[in-house]
């Protein structure tokens, strides 16, 4: 009969750590959940994929970061139509909310 208790002490335990684990993947408003990370990981590399598609950019002048699927572009490029043009790139791609450039000229 003493099985019982052990058995509530047991599950207990294993569902304040499965509660616990899923509390930590959560997100908050400055930080990114797991599967948020991932979709913003997976939106970076598709809009770089797609600059260094476009034959008139440089991919190695633009950096590409996303959070919330929003993509903020930084680096500097030769000129403000190549700005645009990466902007107008890096809205297209599936999934981007809104894209902040914060691109340079040179």
């Amino acid at each position: 009969m003493k099985t019982r208790p052990l058995l509530t002490i047991l599950g207990t335990s294993i569902l304040t750590l499965t509660l616990a684990t899923v509390a930590g993947c959560a997100s908050t408003e400055d930080r990114q959940g797991t599967g948020e990370y991932f979709d913003d990981a997976v939106i970076t590399t598709k809009v770089k994929a797609a600059i260094l598609a476009d034959p008139t950019l440089k991919v190695s002048e633009i950096s590409v970061e996303t959070f919330e699927n929003v993509v903020q572009l930084s680096g500097f490029v030769s000129s403000k139509e190549a700005a645009n043009q990466a902007v107008t790139v890096a809205r297209d791609v599936a999934g981007v909310k809104s894209v902040r450039n914060n691109m340079g000229i040179r």
